[in-house]
């Protein structure tokens, strides 16, 4: 009886998180949407948003996973990779609406300045988008006034997204390497 009961609360939960973003991702329903995709007329999306990337502090979003031998004696950190699962919010005030989540890894992978390869969803977890992804994989060079990074794709209302993000530090320490990025998205899909 207690598997049994036990077995009904994990089928019911499943159930409800996964319908929570309404988003119907069965293969089935999935297969309709690509069965329908060559009647689809591309659309144009804009997002604005603040990316929060807190190295250093009691609840740290990102964490350091690797690095190299010499990764402390490179200027560039050459080497030193982290994972994250950085707040994605309206405002760049740290308590703003949080709309999303950016979760990836991103490292330093530039002997010439601090380039950072980074590879990373950004996943929306309110409003219209809420259930639905980005895909970022591109390179960083942080100290850039503004950065480009290519869309590769996404799910659920960006299914099949290319376009590009454009990042600038809104703000950003040195010393803690804790930084807030402002992101303008502009992406194409169906």
């Amino acid at each position: 009886m207690e598997k049994f009961l036990l077995f009904a609360l994990l089928f019911l939960a499943i159930t409800i998180l996964g319908s929570s973003h309404g988003l119907d991702q069965s293969p089935k329903r999935v297969e309709k949407w690509f069965k329908k995709l060559s009647h689809a007329k591309l659309k144009m999306t804009k997002l604005h948003f603040y990316f929060h990337d807190t190295v250093t502090a009691k609840k740290p979003s990102a964490i350091q996973i690797a690095q190299a031998n010499n990764t402390f004696q490179s200027p560039t950190l050459f080497g030193l990779v982290r994972m994250m699962d950085n707040p994605l919010t309206v405002k760049p005030e740290p308590n703003s609406k949080e709309i999303g989540r950016a979760q990836g890894i991103y490292g330093s992978a530039s002997f010439e300045d601090i380039g950072l390869l980074m590879t990373l969803n950004l996943v929306f977890t309110d409003g219209k988008y809420n259930g639905s992804t980005l895909s970022i994989l591109g390179h960083n060079q942080i100290f850039h006034k503004y950065r480009e990074l290519p869309i590769v794709g996404g799910s659920g209302v960006f299914r099949l997204a290319k376009g590009s993000a454009t990042a600038k530090t809104y703000r950003g320490d040195n010393t803690t390497q804790n930084a807030i990025v402002e992101y303008h998205v502009v992406i194409l899909h169906y």
